[in-house]
């Protein structure tokens, strides 16, 4: 758009979906700026009457534009975001067995500290550049992102058996454009009313789930029969579909909510900071007691989700087959977790006591991985780790209930700032505890004890331990949680940016928090 003019329709839509058309500018101004809606109150959002009246003001012409029909098949959908999400991690669930084992074959005397800081590296950069992306998204549209994001985070996947070192070097800078879940999740809430994002977000959470439960199971079987050269090149070809699909069948959501009263405009430094919500903690004791709870439970998540399988795999003897069928169980009972007892749980005990049952599972889980030296140890553990994934949506519900409806964004983005925040700093944590504690691979499979299992010192999993004494202390802390308090965040300038950006990328919803336990098997 040029500064000089303003490209609006005559027919576009109101955050209800309802379409309206005023026969001519001077009554299209006047319904806009007195509050056509029947309210008294404008009817637009406040970066739409800015930029009215930029242009009104510098050349006094409204120019009627009509939008660009959105290209894909049908209009957009949830459904659309849904098929873009299982195509991609389907396709990378494909390679869990076959990644462990190029992981070992490249790196045999590093192979848990190379794989923290491949994860690491990856989760810090995503973290760094998903308000960028969000930002960028907001003023040329969800479509070009998504494939952007897809074609970036798929990448890595045909170099797997072309060149190993590239396949990981790869992976490690996709982090840049690993951020499909936030363009899917502004890609739901153009198209969603509020009340219904809650139940959308969860159905493109349980999708994501579906796809690494049934996933995996089928690399392995596929990698002992076919050998891994075909799976490598099946999860291509269903990377390529992913691509394609979004190119052909996906269409633009952006501009049906107005996109062009964007177009031109500048990209704050506070839109792309992805400390800015960080930056807001201390503002309100309450708002850093659940932040601080937050970073000491995902900090160990996150490193458990980069290392675990790995773990499984070459310490405690589990086959490619096993490793699979642990995550299909898993997948599984997590997602009962998160929707069935979850919602049994905050009805009888009530929202904080959720939270601090959550994390007392999560603390029995690692610490049984931690000192567990038996494959049926870590199938036990594994139910009880089902058990923990019901925190952060605790918390997030928590969040929800307590912070006044104008300030859900700025908390909600604090909590998602110090998870991204925790994917970058866990994997390369645990890498590292590994590494002091010698626990390294020096060949495939190490000597077994008799009962099966591959130990390497009293505490054969010094990284679960850490996890656990991490996780105690955020219960004590969650211990000074009130049940029910009035959360007060500070936040003109965060408003500001959310009024003229009318789709924010924290979530806004419990059910937007709902996500299985088994977040990443990239590696």
């Amino acid at each position: 758009m040029r500064s000089g003019s303003l490209r609006v329709a005559y027919a576009y839509t109101r955050p209800c979906g309802a379409r309206l058309g005023p026969a001519s500018h001077r009554e299209w101004l006047k319904w806009v700026f007195a509050g056509g809606n029947g309210t008294g109150r404008p009817a637009v959002c406040g970066g739409q009457r800015r930029a009215a009246r930029a242009g009104r003001a510098s050349r006094g012409v409204l120019l009627p534009v009509v939008p660009r029909p959105a290209r894909g098949i049908g209009s957009p959908s949830v459904y659309h975001a849904v098929i873009v999400i299982f195509l991609e991690f389907f396709a990378w669930g494909l390679l869990t067995a076959p990644t462990l084992v190029v992981l070992h074959e490249t790196f045999p005397k590093h192979t848990f500290l190379m794989n923290g800081l491949i994860q690491g590296v990856k989760g810090l950069l995503s973290f760094l550049s998903a308000p960028l992306i969000g930002a960028l998204s907001d003023v040329w549209g969800r479509k070009s992102f998504l494939l952007l994001t897809v074609f970036f985070t798929c990448a890595p996947i045909p170099l797997m058996k072309i060149s190993p070192w590239w396949y990981f070097a790869v992976i490690s800078v996709s982090g840049v454009f690993a951020v499909t879940f936030s363009v899917v999740f502004a890609y739901v809430a153009d198209i969603t009313q509020e009340h219904e994002r809650s139940m959308a977000y969860g159905l493109v959470s349980a999708t994501f789930a579906a796809s690494l439960v049934t996933s995996p199971a089928i690399g392995a079987y596929l990698g002992r029969v076919y050998g891994d050269s075909l799976v490598v090149v099946l999860a291509t070809a269903i990377a390529l579909l992913d691509i394609c699909f979004i190119l052909v069948a996906v269409p633009e959501s952006l501009p049906e909510k107005m996109r062009p009263a964007s177009w031109g405009a500048p990209i704050s430094w506070e839109q792309a900071d992805p400390f800015a919500s960080l930056k807001k903690v201390g503002q309100d004791s309450i708002v850093l007691l659940i932040c601080i709870t937050v970073f000491l439970s995902y900090l160990p998540e996150a490193g458990q989700y980069s290392s675990f399988f790995l773990y499984l795999r070459q310490i405690m003897g589990f086959s490619s087959e096993s490793v699979a069928a642990f995550i299909a169980v898993l997948g599984i009972l997590s997602i009962i977790a998160q929707t069935i007892v979850l919602s049994l749980l905050m009805r009888s005990i009530g929202n904080k006591n959720t939270i601090l049952l959550g994390l007392g599972f999560q603390i029995l889980q690692l610490a049984w991985y931690g000192f567990g030296s038996e494959p049926w140890m870590m199938w036990a553990a594994g139910a009880v780790a089902a058990m923990s994934s019901i925190t952060f949506p605790a918390v997030s519900a928590l969040v929800s209930r307590t912070a006044d409806a104008d300030q859900q964004g700025v908390v909600q983005g604090m909590i998602t700032g110090i998870r991204g925040l925790c994917n970058g700093l866990g994997p390369a944590l645990y890498g590292f505890i590994f590494y002091i504690f010698h626990v390294e691979l020096n060949e495939l499979p190490m000597p077994e004890t008799p009962s099966g299992g591959s130990v390497n010192s009293i505490i054969p999993g010094p990284p679960f331990l850490f996890g656990a004494c991490s996780v105690l202390l955020a219960l004590l802390v969650a211990l000074f949680i009130p049940e029910h308090t009035n959360l007060n965040v500070r936040s003109s300038n965060w408003k500001k940016h959310c009024g003229s950006h009318g789709h924010p990328h924290s979530p806004q919803a419990p059910g937007e928090a709902k996500e299985p336990l088994l977040q990443d098997t990239n590696v």
